[in-house]
């Protein structure tokens, strides 16, 4: 199989704290890549956002979680790299 990944390939979320255990590819399985809140049956769920606007939404998150703000700039500072943003558009 490929490549198995810890985190959200798109906000960064650690996998293994996804509810429902990962988003969904087309044809209803497990996505390797995403988590349920960013894919769902093979496509992201807001394909529209930017990634400033996806860090923004993480650290906004991560905040409402009773984070500190400077973890929430801690933990949105890898999403440019994640594989949804640094890959080339196709």
């Amino acid at each position: 199989m490929g490549q198995v990944y810890k985190n959200c390939q798109s906000c960064g979320m650690p996998l293994k704290r996804d509810e429902k255990g990962g988003g969904t590819e087309a044809d209803g399985t497990k996505s390797a890549k995403y988590c349920s809140h960013c894919y769902e049956g093979g496509r992201f769920t807001l394909p529209d956002l930017t990634v400033a606007q996806m860090q923004e939404r993480v650290r906004a998150k991560v905040i409402e979680f009773g984070m500190p703000k400077f973890m929430a700039g801690f933990f949105t500072r890898g999403i440019p790299k994640l594989e949804r943003w640094s890959k080339p558009k196709s």
